[in-house]
């Protein structure tokens, strides 16, 4: 079992899903940076000054990232900050889920949803389940990276 985890057949498939699960939540985002800043505005967590900044940034290192597991460039890199991405995402939405705060995630869409708040608390515990599933891919990539044999250097 631990062969089969750590195996190159599952770290591409796991960097493929990553990666293009990371790429197709950016395009939204990237199409309505406003929608997406009302959004991040939805969570209550963060400075009026910073919720613009934010909407223009993060879709591009979602995509940025994504792009590059797709690609397998940089690959611990980019697992690295999907990680911080996906614990940022957990506890923004924890933070909610704990103070009884229906938000829409914003995950993959930037139009508003028309539910009722049990309904979007419900969302919110599945987005978590899914992000922790998402750890768990990253978790597979970033173990297999680390015991990919380090390249050696020449000296002359």
């Amino acid at each position: 079992m631990r062969r089969w985890l750590g195996s190159p057949w599952l770290t591409v498939r796991c960097q493929i899903a990553l990666g293009a699960i990371f790429v197709i939540a950016a395009l939204p985002k990237l199409m309505d940076p406003p929608g997406f800043a009302k959004a991040i505005h939805a969570y209550k967590l963060f400075p009026a000054w910073g919720i613009h900044p934010a909407a223009l940034f993060l879709p591009w290192l979602e995509l940025i990232v994504g792009v590059l597991l797709l690609l397998g460039l940089w690959v611990r890199t980019a697992t690295l900050w999907i990680v911080a991405l996906l614990v940022a995402f957990i506890v923004a939405l924890s933070i909610n889920l704990a103070r009884h705060h229906p938000v829409d995630c914003g995950c993959f869409s930037t139009q508003e949803k028309v539910k009722t708040d049990s309904e979007r608390l419900n969302d919110m515990r599945w987005t978590i389940l899914r992000d922790l599933g998402m750890l768990l891919l990253a978790a597979q990539v970033l173990v297999s990276q680390r015991s990919k044999p380090q390249m050696e250097t020449k000296s002359a």
